[in-house]
């Protein structure tokens, strides 16, 4: 299987969860003051009733899915630490160029993913997990599980660390299905085969395609 492949695979995978993942993150700069898992249950609420309210993200405004990504998401995700991850071991090989280069494509492609996600709201409900937390702790998982109309219940894990700003995801695994943990296998292969500057064409094309397309649509 081609990482384009696997990229599409795991799009389809996580697109019916992952607008929940997006909810998470549309928080305020109170957020960096607050515990993880408060974290995640009001930014989350707060992001649901926005989406049942606009017709306009439902029916999948690109423009304004891309915005309010762009605007509320971004900034609560360590995308440096996420890429670093899904590359591996050949990170410490790539340069600094490379590696910018790495992070740019691989977060235009995680929020072209939460973008795509956020269009398919139809009234799934969050249940929160108890946190297990120590004082001091700087590392966490908040396990949520989303319970949709007729379907089954979905886990949805996010991996969090706590940095100077505040805490920051660096990993999200949907129904027991690591973000980070795929595309690690996936890239670990383009690179063996065309080395990272190979890793990173593959990346831009499948971005300019979803561009494209996009602007087609």
């Amino acid at each position: 299987m081609t990482v384009l492949e696997r990229i599409n695979m795991m799009k389809r995978s996580f697109r019916h969860a992952l607008f929940l993942v997006t909810a998470f993150f549309c928080a305020t700069a109170v957020a960096a003051e607050m515990a993880p898992d408060a974290l995640v249950k009001e930014t989350s609420q707060d992001v649901l009733e926005i989406v049942k309210k606009d017709r306009d993200i439902q029916a999948g405004n690109k423009q304004k899915i891309y915005a309010l990504v762009d605007a509320k998401v971004l900034p609560h995700f360590d995308f440096k630490r996420m890429t670093q991850l899904a590359v591996g071991k050949s990170w410490r090989q790539a340069t600094p160029a490379q590696q910018d280069a790495l992070i740019k494509e691989f977060r235009a492609l995680l929020v072209r993913t939460y973008s795509t996600s956020l269009s398919t709201y139809k009234n799934q409900v969050i249940d929160y997990k108890p946190l297990r937390m120590q004082p001091g702790d700087t590392d966490v998982t908040v396990k949520t599980v989303v319970r949709q109309p007729g379907g089954q219940p979905i886990p949805i894990d996010y991996s969090l660390q706590k940095n100077d700003d505040g805490w920051k995801v660096y990993d999200v695994v949907v129904d027991n299905i690591s973000l980070v943990t795929n595309y690690r296998g996936s890239f670990a292969s383009e690179i063996r085969q065309s080395g990272i500057d190979g890793l990173i064409k593959v990346l831009v094309d499948k971005n300019h395609q979803a561009e494209t397309s996009g602007a087609k649509g």
